[in-house]
């Protein structure tokens, strides 16, 4: 039996030297990312299951404070903040989505 073709291990921002090693990188990244949004989506499923009323999924004052956090993260790891708000105002809206979803689903 032939072992399992593993993929390139990827470098470090800093020590990549060719396009092929910053596409390594941004591919296993991009893996990690969907591995940890499908976690905060749990988290979606979970609330889904905890909240008594559909009402409470939709909470605006929580939606301003996760994105005031990713936002102040962003300004402290010198990313465009900006684009760190849009990228976290679709994420938590695709979330509220989903958990809609998920609370109407439990309760039929």
């Amino acid at each position: 039996m032939s072992d399992p073709v593993q993929a390139p291990e990827a470098k470090a921002p800093e020590r990549c030297e060719t396009m092929a090693d910053v596409r390594t990188g941004v591919d296993a990244l991009d893996r990690e990312l969907m591995r940890l949004i499908a976690i905060r989506f749990g988290y979606m499923r979970a609330a889904a299951r905890i909240k008594p009323e559909r009402g409470h999924v939709r909470d605006e004052a929580r939606k301003a404070e996760v994105i005031a956090n990713a936002c102040d993260d962003a300004r402290d790891a010198g990313i465009p903040e900006e684009a760190i708000r849009d990228i976290w105002d679709r994420l938590v809206e695709a979330s509220i989505g989903y958990e809609m979803i998920e609370w109407e689903r439990l309760r039929r």
